[in-house]
């Protein structure tokens, strides 16, 4: 009889997440017969505590899914298809080099525009080979806005991006305020360190739109309408200000505005907050009264909040808070957002210098690529990015996309739905498939991700790619890393120290602060003078009325709802998005289902203006009244008529940063059918 197969043996191998989230989790990896079974989190990370989110958990159905790319592809059919038939790399790079030389001589570098955001947070996958192409070819700049843009101008304005709390001191505080962040879904491992604070006695307060896990077990919940967050921040300030709650001391020491900031804040009781906003005055008042006795106090501003008209006045008003409150200098106390530029980083290794060219705001893509305002986009370059569903007027960006005299290029590990109006498909390593870096931006954390299995199919990793172009294009040169390890060795040389060393010997950085900060003890404001801008002037002129200055809702009596589309515990932004899911709903309050005659699960449409969508509904109280909610991340796939809420998303900007107005969205509901 023969023997029976023997089966392989398990391995481990040890790594890390870059993905788009705060917490870059170390992760241990099982192998069986050199592909992965397994994927968990490793205890070595005392932040991380051995656990993981669903979303990594299962991230190897990615890299051995049915929409993985595995060989270069060139369109064989008319555009967005979906056709495609195989070519080989040196077919593939050498076409791209050669429309890329031809664009150029007929139309100027600035025809072409490369289009990439957040799809990796790593050090490697984005500006450093792709940067250096781009920049010697004379491409279009893209202004890489859709997220944290206006949070992170308010933030640089007002505190030069100072390093904030991090997780491990939240158990310190005595309040913590959570705003337009919702840990649950985007930052899981921030949850523990709050049920910790919990237990030692801290009070909790959540401000969103929604009933969120850790709203229905907040001691104080403010429900704010979007597009709301600045009045009612604003209102805080005016009770610090006038109830004798300001600390002066702090403020003449440490802070320059602090008395026009007080002036903007003036006009906003409590009363015309609550107006405004939709939130009780007595929730207000006792939220207000709760900042101002507890210490330490701690704010944690997070980028919901920023997603509307109002959104960089709003986080700067927030981020205010601790300075004017007076509830910096102790370990728990001051605000907590991005510790991204905790250490010091700058990139070295683009030795090229960001060529004069014209900026293009990525919201406005759409526009850009229909209505061109001078030089017309030839070729559009994506990589780490999906605009087709996740840029605002996604009808418009489809339009564009949809162009026969546009060349597009794909380079992505699974085929998107921007994929499917792809002229050429390049086929991407996952963070499994190569090196990169997993530098955290809620805790202050920094590891060295490295490849657990091989390359699937043909794909090539970011650096190697744009490096073979750069060659192709005779754009080269001796000191360019010739492939992604080479980058990565640049890329850790190019680190202060003792980082690179640390990365390279034992995977990890010693983060600075001992990775726990306090504010005013250990960090101070990175502004010409040290001190907290509060009424910085270069965000005073960008603001269309002024820095702190509301812009009302755009609702009308023919859209009087806001549509809203928060992170979901089933993507990462759009990333995994072509796995299986639940049907995708809107979530609608029973009073604004009742008015409609919706009941849960009849097929609605939402629209507006712009277009509409098509989904079921789902009634629930957890949404405030005059808000509906619909998840982000979600592909073309998952709705009735192949279109996500982005499609009723304007492209207008928010008053900072140029950020994306998202939840500016407002949309009316109507039934279609019966559940």
């Amino acid at each position: 009889m023969p023997r029976p197969a023997v089966a392989p043996p398990e391995s481990h191998v040890e790594t890390a997440c870059p993905l788009d989230c705060p917490d870059a989790c170390t992760l241990n990896v099982t192998l069986r017969g050199g592909r992965i079974t397994r994927i968990d989190g490793s205890p070595k990370t005392e932040i991380t505590r051995g656990y993981i989110c669903a979303k990594v958990r299962g991230f190897h159905h990615r890299v051995y899914g049915e929409d993985r790319l595995l060989f270069p592809a060139l369109r064989n059919g008319a555009k967005s298809a979906g056709t495609f038939r195989r070519y080989s790399w040196d077919e593939a790079l050498d076409l791209i080099a050669e429309r890329m030389l031809q664009i150029r001589a007929e139309y100027g570098g600035e025809a072409i525009l490369p289009v990439s955001y957040g799809g990796s947070n790593g050090l490697l996958t984005q500006d450093t080979t792709d940067a250096m192409l781009f920049r010697r070819i004379g491409a279009s700049r893209l202004l890489r806005t859709v997220c944290a843009a206006p949070t992170g101008a308010a933030n640089l304005g007002l505190y030069g991006k100072m390093a904030s709390v991090s997780y491990e001191d939240y158990p310190e505080a005595r309040l913590i305020v959570l705003w337009g962040v919702n840990p649950g879904t985007s930052g899981i491992h921030l949850v523990p360190f709050i049920k910790e604070a919990r237990k030692r006695g801290a009070t909790l307060v959540v401000v969103d739109p929604r009933l969120t896990s850790l709203a229905r077990q907040a001691d104080v919940y403010l429900p704010v309408r979007p597009g709301t967050d600045l009045v009612v921040a604003l209102a805080l300030h005016r009770y610090l200000f006038e109830e004798g709650h300001a600390d002066w001391s702090f403020l003449q020491e440490h802070t320059e505005g602090a008395d026009a900031l007080r002036e903007r804040a003036r006009p906003w009781t409590f009363e015309r907050a609550a107006e405004v906003s939709g939130v009780a005055i007595e929730t207000i008042r006792a939220f207000a009264n709760l900042y101002a006795k507890s210490v330490p106090a701690l704010v944690k501003c997070g980028w919901g909040l920023e997603r509307n008209r109002n959104g960089g006045s709003a986080a700067a008003a927030i981020l205010a808070l601790p300075a004017v409150g007076g509830k910096f200098g102790v370990r728990g106390g001051g605000y907590s957002m991005s510790n991204s530029a905790s250490w010091n980083i700058e990139r070295t290794w683009l030795r090229d210098p960001e060529p004069p060219t014209r900026a293009i705001n990525m919201n406005h893509l759409g526009r850009v690529l229909t209505d061109p305002d001078g030089t017309p986009i030839k070729m559009l370059f994506v990589y780490n990015c999906n605009p087709a569903v996740t840029m605002p007027d996604q009808n418009r960006v489809l339009r564009g996309l949809a162009r026969e005299d546009l060349f597009t290029v794909v380079f992505d590990q699974v085929f998107t739905d921007t994929a499917q109006y792809a002229d050429m498909l390049l086929p991407a390593t996952t963070f499994l498939e190569h090196y990169d870096t997993a530098k955290s931006y809620g805790p202050v954390t920094m590891q060295l991700a490295r490849p657990v299995i091989d390359q699937v199919g043909e794909s090539r990793s970011n650096p190697d790619v744009f490096a073979d172009l750069l060659r192709r294009l005779g754009l080269s040169d001796p000191a360019d890393p010739a492939d992604d390890l080479e980058t990565m060795m640049q890329v850790l040389d190019g680190m202060p120290e003792p980082y690179g060393a640390e990365l390279r010997e034992r995977w990890s950085a010693h983060p600075p602060y001992n990775g726990r900060p306090i504010q005013f003890v250990d960090v101070f404001p990175r502004t010409a003078n040290s001190k907290v801008r509060l009424f910085a002037e270069e965000l005073d002129r960008q603001a269309p009325l002024g820095l702190y200055g509301f812009q009302p809702d755009p609702a009308t009596a023919a859209f009087p709802l806001a549509l809203i589309s928060p992170a979901s515990d089933r993507t990462i932004s759009s990333t995994l998005g072509e796995l299986r899911r639940p049907a995708v709903r809107l979530d609608v309050h029973p009073d604004d289902a009742a008015a409609r005659g919706i009941e849960d699960g009849d097929a609605v449409r939402i629209f507006n203006e712009l277009g509409e969508v098509r989904v079921a509904a789902r009634v629930t109280p957890l949404v405030r009244r005059g808000t509906v909610a619909m998840p982000k991340g979600v592909w073309r796939r998952h709705t009735a008529n192949g279109l996500t809420s982005n499609a009723l998303v304007p492209d207008s900007l928010a008053d900072l940063g140029g950020g994306a107005c998202f939840n500016d969205a407002r949309v009316q509901v109507e039934k279609t059918g019966k559940s």
